[in-house]
């Protein structure tokens, strides 16, 4: 113990006793440092991350089919996957259920689909269609004002289109058109045919209307009740939750800003962002730059909205605020959003203020009904009309398009869209069979029912169809809105096909025994799964951080190798310099492991203190980091750090792991040179600098 106590003395002694000794310090410090601030980094990153998608869809582990030909990624795939069904969910849930660590199970489907709603003025034209005999005389009159204000701006943009284009670029029966709908002889005689004008509008006027939109959803059918009870990062944002058992779809808020918002109020708030969130200048930033000429140079979205009355209001002020005696409302529009770092605030308050009460800001709102429409597993295209209930969010990813552009529908609208036969669909069969009195006719019969003794040919006749004539009183549209009413069970929502389905568990610290267990009850009882953690269902996403670990492990490997030469170098030509004072010791008795020991010890002793230097440095900048956040400077970062800023938290496997690495660096580093002055004879050491 005694020798122990003096060697430790003697290393203290000499811990700065030459330069060299701070250079190897200095590498310490540095290499720790880095390891432990990278290694938080990254280890905050793997958990925000983990967060992000365990919280918002994937849960802790997935299940499908092991008949699937690609493997399943539920957020993250550049395609959908081509994943084969499970024809029974109950089942899955049922004999999963019963695995002691298993929460929930929630049954998913995910795929693409396109809403394509009309234009401003198919949406006008629509209003005033059903205000005809039911709505006051001046709601009336105010819709078909708007109309005409509509076909007034058209007609503006074809005058502009003659004067900038060749006569053949122009649509002369469009003109006529135009001309027509604009005419006061055309709305004299509205009252007396008032479906026959609309009629002609709709025909002929409103694809001349270039604003209609034409959107691609991305949507994961779901039990909605067993999803938002089981990820509770979900927040409801505008109007309410899909009722238990019923139809319907919950639009994802990001989907909603970006899609379905005004163009000229979403970049208005874009800019703001930018302007407020992130620190960027207008007069620096040609993204923003880019948005202002958008808003200065489209401004018929929020013509087209604007009656006679409602433009005659804007104008008036515009002109207050801008103080400008221009009567356009056009160029004074473009004048209002031509805005730059002094006046963009002034701008946008008053935009939201005085404009957008006039204007509507989304085309389709919670209580509005759309139509989806997507390509069926068989190819050929379904659809389904589904009510909006509402938008929703998942906390700390609102700006993340990853986690945040996915919509949710019920299950039963999924499997109508995805081509599967539902008892839904059965009985509409069933019951148009019997209307119409259809019979099944054998091959070897076909032809003589369908051509022996009759007649197959008939003179056409132009008349209406009566639907409860030829259908036997079935009511088609009674059938769809029977299916938009109809509330379904719990068993009826679970009996039937699912894609895959999140595992929700109780203790997340026993994900790989949970994913053995589930995968041997598959084996046992034939259910054909395949059991997935987060990372792998998570597809190219759920790889960044194994990817960043991997390079993290590499850059320190490389990092170890090189302060193990350098370090080696140092400490060699230190022990060199040191070999009369080694000489000398030997001389009066020192053994060879006792001058071992010196050098080996002195070094781990160098790299204990630097080392513990940089960690506690590197310690100060994590708790910094903690505090005040590293920003996500775009929304993939947003998604990887769950949030708009990731708060990096200092964990123990860091500080312990640095300290060990640079132990066992520097002892390595130290046994060469040590081993190196122990076969020097004294004579030849106390000779060394004669």
């Amino acid at each position: 113990m005694s020798e122990l106590i003096m060697l430790l003395r003697l290393a203290a002694r000499n811990l700065f006793a030459n330069f060299l000794n701070l250079v190897i310090g200095g590498i310490v410090l540095v290499g720790t440092l880095l390891f432990v601030v990278g290694g938080s980094i990254l280890n905050s990153v793997d958990s925000a991350m983990s967060k992000s998608i365990i919280s918002s869809v994937s849960g802790h582990l997935q299940v499908y089919s092991d008949k699937s030909k690609d493997e399943l990624a539920v957020i993250g795939a550049w395609t959908t996957p081509d994943l084969a069904p499970m024809p029974d969910f109950s089942k899955i849930k049922s004999a999963l259920s019963q695995i002691d660590n298993v929460q929930a199970v929630v049954p998913m489907g995910g795929d693409t689909a396109t809403v394509n709603y009309g234009n401003t003025l198919d949406q006008t034209l629509e209003k005033l269609r059903k205000s005809i005999g039911k709505s006051p005389r001046p709601e009336i009159e105010s819709l078909k004002n708007h109309v005409r204000q509509i076909i007034s701006v058209i007609q503006n943009d074809y005058r502009k289109l003659t004067v900038m284009a060749s006569k053949d670029a122009v649509d002369s029966e469009d003109e006529r058109h135009l001309a027509k709908a604009a005419s006061d002889e055309f709305w004299a005689s509205f009252d007396r045919d008032p479906f026959g004008h609309l009629e002609f509008l709709e025909n002929r006027i409103t694809s001349l209307v270039p604003d209609a939109d034409f959107i691609f959803l991305s949507y994961i059918g779901t039990d909605l009740d067993a999803f938002q009870k089981s990820f509770d990062r979900m927040q409801l944002v505008d109007g309410e939750r899909v009722p238990s058992g019923k139809r319907g779809i919950l639009i994802a808020k990001y989907t909603y800003e970006t899609q379905f918002k005004l163009k000229t109020a979403y970049r208005l708030d874009q800019i703001r962002e930018g302007l407020q969130d992130t620190g960027k200048k207008l007069a620096k930033d040609p993204d923003l730059q880019l948005m202002v000429k958008q808003n200065r140079t489209q401004t018929r979205e929020i013509l087209l909205q604007l009656d006679s009355i409602a433009s005659a209001r804007a104008t008036k002020l515009l002109q207050d605020f801008l103080k400008s005696p221009e009567t356009a409302l056009p160029k004074l529009l473009s004048s209002f959003l031509d805005t730059n770092d002094e006046n963009f605030m002034a701008r946008y308050d008053f935009f939201y203020a005085q404009l957008a009460p006039m204007l509507d800001l989304y085309r389709l709102k919670p209580g509005d009904t759309i139509t989806i429409k997507a390509f069926t597993k068989s190819g050929f295209v379904q659809s389904v009309n589904l009510k909006i209930y509402g938008t929703f969010q998942f906390k700390g990813l609102e700006k993340s398009s990853l986690a945040g552009s996915t919509s949710l529908m019920d299950l039963m609208s999924f499997r109508d869209l995805y081509g599967y036969v539902t008892p839904d669909k059965i009985s509409e069969a069933g019951k148009l069979k019997e209307g119409v009195g259809s019979k099944f006719v054998g091959r070897d019969q076909a032809e003589a029912e369908l051509f022996g003794g009759t007649s197959v040919v008939r003179d056409a006749k132009i008349q209406r169809i009566d639907e409860k004539k030829e259908l036997g009183g079935v009511k088609l549209a009674g059938l769809g809105e029977g299916l938009v009413n109809r509330i379904y069970s719990p068993e009826e929502i679970e009996k039937g096909v699912a894609i895959n389905a999140a595992i929700i568990l109780k203790d997340p610290s026993k994900t790989d025994e949970t994913q053995r267990a589930i995968q041997k009850v598959s084996d046992e009882q034939k259910l054909g799964l395949r059991v997935v953690g987060w990372q792998k269902a998570a597809g190219n996403l759920g790889q960044f951080v194994f990817v960043a670990k991997v390079v993290l492990y590499f850059a320190v490997f490389i990092i170890f190798i090189v302060a193990l030469v350098i370090i080696n170098n140092a400490v060699m030509m230190a022990t060199l310099q040191r070999m009369r004072e080694i000489g000398t010791m030997r001389a009066i008795g020192a053994q060879r492991g006792f001058v071992l020991s010196l050098v080996v010890i002195e070094t781990v002793l160098l790299g204990l203190v630097f080392g513990a230097a940089g960690t506690g440095l590197g310690a100060v900048i994590v708790n910094y980091l903690g505090n005040v956040g590293i920003p996500a400077g775009n929304e993939f970062l947003y998604f990887f750090f769950s949030g708009p800023r990731l708060y990096v938290d200092l964990g123990a496997g860091s500080l312990v792991g640095a300290l060990l690495i640079i132990c066992l660096v520097t002892t390595i580093s130290a046994l060469y040179p040590a081993i190196i002055a122990t076969r020097v004879s004294p004579v030849q050491a106390m000779q060394s600098e004669d």
